[in-house]
């Protein structure tokens, strides 16, 4: 697992798909994990399955001839763990993680200094290396590997040299 934290339009979703792009066309099995702090609903009202959460069922899966989804409810305030939501995903090579960057103990921050919001290297201390489209800009930490966010490849041979493996449940 690696992680791809960053503030809100710096370019985590961007580098993620470039990332699944280079990764896969080594032959990888890749996954990835998006956390959001909005709450959304893939659901429709009225459908059968926003029946059936409405009506109190704890999971309901749809499942069609080209994929299946899991909807599972939490109870309020008690969001999902990163290693619970691991332990429900199939076994692969390697699962990228946007987001969840207090949980993931290895991860390239996306840092835009154009974007005006502070880094979050200054904070955490399981950011192993920057990724920015600019590596001039001062106050990146010396002691932190910075790499060019245009150069996927570059980025996704870090990420397989410093993805970690954890525990599930």
């Amino acid at each position: 697992m690696i992680g791809i934290p960053g503030r809100s339009g710096a370019g985590k979703t961007h580098l993620g798909a470039r990332l699944l792009a280079v990764l896969r066309g080594r032959g990888l099995g890749v996954s990835t994990i998006k956390h959001t702090h909005h709450d959304i609903d893939l659901d429709r009202p009225g459908k059968d399955s926003w029946l059936h959460r409405k009506a109190g069922a704890g999971e309901v899966m749809l499942a069609t001839p080209g994929r299946w989804v899991l909807q599972h409810e939490c109870a309020a305030g008690d969001p999902p763990a990163l290693a619970t939501l691991l332990g429900r995903m199939q076994r692969t090579d390697l699962v990228v993680v946007e987001g969840f960057h207090a949980s993931v103990p290895a991860c390239i921050e996306v840092y835009r200094p154009d974007v005006g919001k502070e880094p979050m290297f200054m904070r955490n201390d399981n950011i192993i290396a920057i990724a920015t489209n600019r590596p001039d800009t001062p106050g990146l930490p010396p002691h932190l590997p910075v790499l060019d966010l245009a150069d996927t490849r570059a980025i996704a041979e870090f990420a397989l040299r410093h993805a970690v493996h954890i525990a599930v449940e």
